[in-house]
Formats: C-alpha cells, sequence, structure tokens
C-alpha cells in the first residue's frame, strides 16, 4: 500500500491549499481516509476523515467550515481543501488509511489507520 500526498507549501494567513493524496495497493472504496497533521514540538493530530462506509465526513473543530475533505474513488485519491488558513494550521500534513468504518469518536484516533503517507509541508505566513 503506498499514500502519496502532496499539494503543500507555503501561503499566506488567509489563504487557501489543496492536498491531495494519491493511494495504490487497496481497494479504495474500501477504507476510510483520513488526513492529520503535526506541527514542530506537537503530536500528531486528526483534522478530517471520510469514511468508507456511507460517505461520512468528521472534521477536528479546529477547522470545521474551513476545511473540506473529499474523495474520488475512481481516482483513487482524496483530498484536503483547505481555506482561510491560520498560521496555527502550518505543520506537515499526513493522509492515512483505515479500514474501520466507525463514528467520528473512533477514526480521529491515530492507532485506527493501518497505513500512512510520507506527508507534505504546510507553511502559513502571519
Amino acid at each position: 500500500v503506498q499514500l502519496q500526498a502532496s499539494g503543500g507549501g507555503l501561503v499566506q494567513a488567509g489563504g487557501s491549499l489543496r492536498l491531495s493524496c494519491a493511494a495504490s495497493g487497496l481497494t479504495f472504496c474500501s477504507y476510510t481516509l483520513g488526513w492529520f497533521r503535526q506541527a514542530p514540538g506537537k503530536e500528531r493530530a486528526f483534522v478530517a476523515t471520510s469514511n468508507w462506509y456511507g460517505g461520512a465526513t468528521y472534521y477536528a473543530d479546529s477547522v470545521k467550515g474551513r476545511f473540506t475533505i473529499s474523495r474520488d474513488n475512481a481516482k483513487n485519491t482524496v483530498n484536503l481543501q483547505m481555506n482561510s488558513l491560520e498560521p496555527e494550521d502550518a505543520g506537515v500534513y499526513y493522509c492515512a488509511a483505515s479500514t474501520n468504518s466507525g463514528g467520528p469518536n473512533l477514526l480521529q484516533r491515530r492507532f485506527v489507520y493501518n497505513y500512512w503517507g510520507q506527508g507534505t509541508l504546510v507553511t502559513v505566513s502571519s
């Protein structure tokens, strides 16, 4: 299984970025796909996820209304549209895949995810 994240970069506060994650080696439509981020000196934290069963999406409170996760099962990709970026959104963003299809309390946990991508760096200047 490979997850290849891309789209990171430098953006001014208030700007937008779109991250993409291309997956291979798995039955994409049967996996929950999520995004996590890790800021320097902090633990990796949940950002958003798209449940494979029913297509429900869940977000961390800090990004609700600003970020949108979407998946394209035909292209085996999951995207994260990030708007109104804040300096606190900076970090390395990782995509992850899970065979679980639980609710938000479960899917925000790192241990639920079986596979991880290499990460893409997002820098937000104030």
